[in-house]
């Protein structure tokens, strides 16, 4: 899963002069991760024209004052300072070191200054937290770890942060998730400057897939919190609702465990988070059905009850919504994906029903023909569109949470913005 832009190269500032759009500089600080450092230097650092992978020329740059120590103790030496962005089309910032920790100054001017120049800025993982620094994300959309996500919303609170996204291009500024991610980001990059065949000839060497399929982070998402509300007096409520999901509550229970009102609650909760809580909840009960999908025999319906869905209904809808599949196909995927085994009576059947349709999902085929009888199977656990049904329904419109004034869900710091959102503006909700 990733955003792409609806928009043309028209909206893109001009290249500089001085610049080239064959130079790609990576921009490396003290105290990153080897791993995410790499990618940008052998996507974009290697001669592969035997291969038909066109050649871009790399200029590896150091962020602040060497050597510059990795995470894992190395020492490295870059060849070029700050001063050489001033000729790339491209610069690139694979991680940064701490998400507390404010970025070299000179540094984040010679980013504004680049991009004031019509180069492209990229950050991979921690290396969104750089560009926040230096106001490149401010309304725009972006993504980083899931792991990180929260805190970037929280301390860039004009950054529209979306955690489901592998990445987000957004014209010149482009940001993705955690680690292997960036190779997604950087495929896409070489797919969008030279095309797709190109980009699937490096991906060959690289052995990874050209495209990953739909899902995005989501399939990876945690129960992680900031650190920083372990010392908050919130942590003791967020940490009674992980151990009773399988119980039905809402917001204003959390609230009134809190001895707060639901406004103060969440406001409060928005602010130690990045999320809106009734979305952290709903987000765990998913999470919740997925590990239960994933490691026990009990039917949907049995994982919407003891994940504190009020309805299968209700599970279905957000599940789909979180994970862009259906929790039957869903499970079916996982299975045959890693050959686990299937359990007996009628949860065999719905699995065999199941894996009829996930074979293809398992091969990134979400959307054929066996996809659809998977629906149709989860679909059958239902039963009848009756009164049943209906109720249901009305418990999915019940889990949603409140409305505003128009109609529509309130919003929430991680829902996704439409092309026809797309904005500038500084500080705008998302």
């Amino acid at each position: 899963m990733s955003q792409e832009p609806p928009h043309g190269p028209g909206t893109t500032r001009k290249l500089a002069a001085r610049r080239r759009r064959e130079i790609v500089a990576v921009l490396l600080f003290g105290g990153g991760p080897i791993f995410e450092s790499s990618i940008p230097l052998s996507v974009f650092g290697i001669d592969r024209q035997d291969a038909g992978v066109p050649r871009y020329r790399l200029l590896v740059c150091a962020g602040e004052e060497g050597p510059l120590r990795t995470t894992g103790g190395l020492e490295l030496t870059a060849p070029y300072g700050l001063e050489a962005l001033s000729r790339a089309g491209t610069i690139v910032v694979p991680a940064w070191r701490s998400i507390t920790q404010p970025p070299p100054s000179a540094a984040l001017d010679a980013l504004r200054r680049a991009h004031e120049e019509g180069a492209r800025i990229i950050g991979l993982c921690t290396g969104a937290f750089v560009l926040a620094a230096a106001g490149l994300l401010d309304g725009r959309p972006a993504t980083t770890h899931w792991m990180y996500a929260p805190t970037l919303a929280k301390r860039y609170p004009a950054v529209h942060v979306d955690p489901r996204e592998l990445f987000v291009d957004d014209g010149d500024i482009l940001t993705s998730a955690g680690t292997a991610a960036g190779i997604d980001l950087c495929l896409h990059v070489v797919r969008t400057d030279h095309g797709a065949e190109a980009a699937g000839a490096l991906a060959r060497r690289l052995v990874v897939p050209p495209r990953r399929g739909n899902g995005g982070q989501e399939r990876y998402l945690d129960r992680s919190l900031p650190e920083e509300i372990g010392t908050d007096p919130l942590a003791e409520v967020v940490a009674w609702a992980l151990e009773h999901l399988h119980e039905q509550f809402d917001v204003e229970t959390l609230a009134a465990r809190a001895y707060m009102s639901r406004r103060t609650f969440d406001r409060r909760f928005r602010s130690l988070t990045g999320s809106a809580p009734l979305q952290w909840l709903i987000t765990q009960r998913v999470l919740q059905a997925q590990r239960l999908l994933e490691t026990s025999d009990y039917s949907v319906d049995e994982v919407a009850g003891r994940c504190g869905f009020r309805s299968p209904v209700a599970l279905r809808g957000h599940f789909r919504r979180q994970l862009g599949a259906s929790p039957a196909a869903y499970r079916a995927a996982y299975r045959a994906r890693t050959g686990r085994p299937e359990g007996g009576g009628e949860r065999a059947s719905e699995a065999r029903a199941d894996q009829t349709a996930a074979e293809p999902t398992a091969h990134g085929a979400a959307h054929s023909v066996r996809a659809e009888r998977a629906e149709r199977a989860d679909r059958g656990e239902r039963g009848d569109k009756g009164e049943r049904g209906n109720r249901g329904e009305r418990a999915d419109r019940t889990e949603r949470g409140p409305r505003g004034e128009n109609g529509k869900p309130e919003s929430d710091t991680y829902t996704p913005r439409l092309p026809s959102q797309r904005g500038r503006t500084p500080g705008r909700a998302p």
